[in-house]
């Protein structure tokens, strides 16, 4: 009886124990659940408020798309358009292969390399515009030029010198006007202030001549 006895006890001991890691295993696998479900409804709530944020589009975005054409894009565009009226410009003004555009580029950049003092890559594009059959002494005359108006030449303005250069490769012989000192002219007295003139002084009067005197009877 006593083996018996013992025996049921075991059986129904590994039985207890069983269920007991099975519920562990249930209460573990509810608790895990619950923790992703809470994690889940707070990255939504979180990812909704952003889109109700962001619903509404800024109206500035929104001309800037329908517009289509990004400010880069537009600033590339008027670039493009200046340096063509800046060529038609060189052609309509000056007379023979320095107003060519292949000319205009290659000149103007070499001036504005020898104004930077970057020698070197100067006399190689130097090379290039010669082997165009541009005439190398527009060069020279437009970097003369552009040392005549070296004190207009701002760099802190956009495009200072390289719209100086510009000008001076159209009209190398152009000369910076001259700020006539204007002396100030002296001011007339006026009546208040005027010292009042010296009067003038009497004429002393004419002596009375002497009478001839009588001869002796």
């Amino acid at each position: 009886m006593d083996g018996i006895t013992r025996a049921v006890e075991i059986v129904f001991g590994h039985q207890f124990i069983g269920e007991c890691m099975r519920r562990r295993l249930v209460e573990l696998k509810n608790s895990v659940l619950r923790r992703l479900a809470v994690t889940g409804l707070a990255l939504l709530m979180g990812a909704g408020g952003a889109y109700a944020q962001s619903g509404t589009p800024n109206p500035q975005d929104q001309a800037k798309q329908q517009s289509g054409n990004p400010p880069d894009a537009n600033a590339a565009k008027e670039n493009n358009q200046r340096k063509t009226d800046e060529f038609v410009e060189a052609q309509q003004v000056i007379n023979g292969p320095a107003g060519n555009p292949e000319c205009v580029w290659l000149g103007r950049r070499v001036v504005r390399l020898m104004w930077l003092d970057d020698l070197d890559t100067a006399f190689r594009h130097l090379d290039l515009y010669d082997r165009f059959g541009c005439p190398g002494g527009h060069v020279q005359a437009t970097f003369r030029c552009l040392t005549r108006f070296g004190a207009q030449i701002d760099d802190k303005v956009p495009r200072s010198l390289d719209g100086r250069i510009h000008a001076c490769w159209i009209n190398p012989g152009a000369q910076p006007q001259a700020a006539a000192a204007a002396s100030p002219a002296p001011t007339a007295a006026t009546a208040g202030n005027a010292a009042p003139a010296p009067a003038a002084s009497p004429s002393p009067a004419p002596a009375p001549s002497a009478s001839p005197a009588q001869p002796a009877k």
